[in-house]
C-alpha cells in the first residue's frame, strides 16, 4: 500500500486549496481514510476522515464547515477541499488510512508523504 498526497501550496488567507491523496493496492474501497496535520514544533492533528462507502465523514472541529473530504473508490482518491483557508491551517497534511480503532486517532496503519499547505495573512 502506497499513499502519495498532492496539491499543497501557499495561499492567501481566505483562499482555497484541494489536496488529493491517490492509493496504490488494493482494497482501497474497504479502507477508511483520514486527514491529518502536523505544524512546526506542534504534534499531528486530525482534520477529517471518510468512511469506506463515503457515507460518513468526520471533522475536526477547527475544520468543520470550511474543508470537505470525499473519496472516488473508482480512482481509488481521496480529497480534502480546503476553503476560508487561515493563517492557522498552515502545516504539512498527511493522508493515511485503514486505522485499527478510532478515526480520529492517529494509528493508521498507513501513511502518505505528506504535501506542505502555508496560508498568508
Amino acid at each position: 500500500v502506497q499513499l502519495q498526497a498532492s496539491g499543497g501550496g501557499l495561499v492567501q488567507a481566505g483562499g482555497s486549496l484541494r489536496l488529493s491523496c491517490a492509493y496504490s493496492g488494493r482494497t482501497f474501497s474497504s479502507y477508511v481514510m483520514g486527514w491529518f496535520r502536523q505544524a512546526p514544533g506542534k504534534e499531528r492533528d486530525f482534520v477529517a476522515a471518510i468512511s469506506w462507502s463515503g457515507g460518513s465523514t468526520y471533522y475536526a472541529d477547527s475544520v468543520k464547515g470550511r474543508f470537505i473530504i470525499s473519496r472516488d473508490n473508482a480512482k481509488k482518491t481521496v480529497y480534502l477541499q480546503m476553503n476560508s483557508l487561515k493563517p492557522e491551517d498552515t502545516a504539512v497534511y498527511y493522508c493515511a488510512a485503514d486505522p485499527p480503532g478510532s478515526v480520529y486517532n492517529d494509528k493508521y496503519n498507513y501513511w502518505g508523504q505528506g504535501t506542505q499547505v502555508t496560508v498568508s495573512s
